[in-house]
């Protein structure tokens, strides 16, 4: 069973969901904490509301810092992922059940069966935002040299999820995990 609480982030006082998932707790909801190097998708706040903002790599490894959380792991990712039944199906089992776009007349929404309610937030890079519905993307702090560092993204179109190292200079997503 999976118990859900709730945790005040002191710096702005927003209110998170967070969920115990295994032994780890982890927040519901994409980061939204307002700071330099963050986007909102479109620069619309309503997507903000939905969505979270959007981080590039330095910046997430400084503001996931609320007291008692941090930006996960690869490790700590892959615990998550396999306590949920494995890279092929943990999309479906962590995708929320609404707000993922439909391809090829199938449903992107997955079960949620754990509570994670993942979304599709999409990215940002110097090109532009891209993807919201359709893709969702999580850093993490384990870097891979000078560039690039593992994430974890989410599709519309798989029930997959499986890391790869994104450039650091990408704007993605952020879950906490409780210390």
């Amino acid at each position: 069973m999976n118990e859900e609480a709730n945790f005040t982030d002191p710096r702005d006082g927003k209110v998170y969901k967070t969920v115990k998932i295994g032994n780890q707790i982890w927040m519901a909801e994409n980061l939204a904490y307002a700071t330099e190097g963050s986007k909102i998708y479109d620069n619309d706040e309503s997507n903000c509301k939905k969505y979270g903002r959007l981080y590039d790599w330095t910046t997430a490894i400084k503001i996931c810092s609320p007291p008692g959380w941090h930006l996960p792991s690869k490790e700590e990712w892959q615990v998550l992922v396999d306590f949920v039944g494995g890279k092929k199906i943990a999309g479906k089992k962590l995708k929320s059940k609404s707000g993922w776009n439909n391809y090829k007349g199938e449903s992107g929404n997955g079960s949620d069966d754990f509570g994670f309610s993942a979304l599709p937030g999409g990215y940002c890079d110097s090109d532009g935002f891209y993807a919201v519905g359709i893709w969702g993307c999580y850093w993490s702090t384990s870097e891979y040299g000078s560039y690039f560092v593992f994430s974890n993204p989410m599709y519309a179109y798989k029930d997959v999820t499986y890391g790869f190292n994104s450039k650091k200079t990408e704007l993605f997503s952020i879950r906490c995990v409780k210390d």
